[in-house]
């Protein structure tokens, strides 16, 4: 069942998601194809010249990817005059490597949805958002005090996508309240002989799910300039609350909790693992929605954030710089930045956004309201979005300015995850490589 966006969120939090903050913006959200008005010297004007430009955008899951498309293929098929190369690859490798890659060979997009804004902004490699674009959104942080994104939907957040079947067989009939109630879960599970949980760790990008919601419980919802103080020095991977929360990590891998073939198992496998009852549940956010239910319209699943020890919930959800971003080499050419500004303008009109969101499964970013189909699971997500109780926090390798994280941590701390939980001897050594490697990267950024 579904029901309109705008009718299924609570709480003022939640309904300053949607709500226009400033009226409308239907006019600078106008294709360039539009018609100008009768009468007018305009309307008889000689065509618009050819204009091409490059984009490139994360393509780890179907259903974003999907709706990326889409919206490039709507705005080209209403402006002829513009031709738009997608870039875009599916692969699994983590898309700043991907982005690194293309950069080193030349081949950096004019358009870019980008995710690490202060390494490619303090590389030269980003233009400042123009002014009238920066007005469509409410909030949208400055990086070296400049914005220089336009977020294609507000951060969401981890939670367990779970078979209700699979819950119901298991004799589990309530969401747990702790961690505690989250592990009693498990076994249940693991004791009907179905794997409890899904993790598509062929993915280097999927890892960050797990990693970064112990780091987040035992780490930065206690101290949100932890990574500035790793970098002088201050604190360290040793500390009870990291270790702490990579023990956690390795006790869910290591006790049969997770499926056993995770390190061959890519992302886009998970919903179809889920669907066929290979797993019981997978940990990702509600853009996997629309993918599972096209994978079997009539699976039943469910949604609930996983809370700490505690009792507490804790969830990506803070405002934070991405989204589409302009070149810095596009922003010389004013042709290219024309056609650029006004694809925005495009994907973020009320004709076209909320087709983005409805596919997505997403949460809107922009201050005029939007209106669109929400799913129950992705309902119950807006709610507890909506709870003041519930606290936010942004991933690791998501922070900026002095609490940015040396640019290759985030993937060798990764695959340093993966080293010990294959070989199955995790240990202090391991944190302490971790800190070491983190201040050699931040001795390599100074010079």
């Amino acid at each position: 069942m579904v029901k309109t966006f705008s009718k299924v969120l609570v709480g003022s939090t939640a309904l300053a998601l949607i709500v226009a903050g400033c009226g409308s913006k239907s006019d600078s959200a106008t294709p360039a194809s539009s018609a100008a008005p009768a009468g007018t010297a305009a309307a008889t004007a000689a065509p618009k010249k050819d204009v091409t430009f490059s984009v490139i955008y994360a393509t780890g899951d179907p259903a974003t990817k999907q709706a990326v498309a889409d919206s490039i293929a709507a705005y080209t098929k209403a402006n002829p005059n513009v031709k738009i190369k997608d870039l875009s690859e599916t692969t699994t490798a983590a898309y700043l490597d991907f982005l690194k890659t293309k950069d080193a060979v030349g081949e950096f997009p004019d358009l870019v949805e980008m995710r690490d804004t202060q390494l490619f902004a303090d590389a030269g490699k980003l233009a400042e958002l123009p002014k009238d674009l920066q007005g469509l959104f409410e909030n949208v942080p400055q990086v070296n005090g400049k914005v220089y994104n336009a977020p294609i939907a507000l951060p969401a957040p981890q939670g367990i996508i779970y078979s209700k079947k699979a819950y119901a067989d298991a004799g589990i009939t309530d969401e747990p309240k702790t961690y505690a109630d989250f592990i009693a879960v498990q076994e249940k599970l693991k004791a009907k002989g179905i794997s409890p949980i899904v993790v598509g760790g062929k993915d280097i990008f999927h890892w960050g799910f797990w990693v970064n919601k112990f780091l987040i419980d035992e780490v930065f919802i206690k101290d949100a300039d932890w990574n500035s103080k790793r970098s002088e020095g201050k604190v360290s991977f040793t500390d009870p609350g990291p270790a702490k929360a990579m023990q956690l990590l390795t006790d869910l891998f290591t006790k049969g909790y997770v499926d056993k073939g995770y390190m061959s198992t890519a992302d886009n496998q998970t919903a179809s693992m889920l669907v066929t009852g290979k797993a019981a549940s997978l940990f990702s956010g509600p853009w996997m929605f629309p993918t599972i239910a096209q994978a079997d319209p009539k699976f039943d699943f469910g949604w609930y954030p996983v809370p700490d020890q505690t009792g507490a919930v804790n969830v990506v959800g803070l405002a934070q710089p991405a989204g589409w971003s302009l070149s810095a080499n596009a922003a010389k050419d004013a042709d290219k930045t024309a056609a650029i500004s006004d694809f925005i303008k495009f994907f973020f009109s009320k004709e076209q956004y909320p087709k983005y969101l409805k596919i997505a499964s997403a949460i809107p970013s922009t201050k005029e309201k939007m209106n669109y189909e929400a799913s129950q699971q992705l309902q119950e997500v807006l709610t507890m979005m909506a709870d003041p109780n519930v606290k936010k926090s942004l991933q690791i390798n998501n922070f900026w300015g002095a609490n940015q994280i040396p640019p290759q941590f985030r993937n060798w701390f990764y695959k340093s995850v993966q080293d010990w939980l294959v070989k199955g001897d995790f240990n202090a050594d391991y944190l302490k490589k971790a800190d070491a490697e983190w201040d050699t990267e931040v001795k390599a950024m100074k010079k």
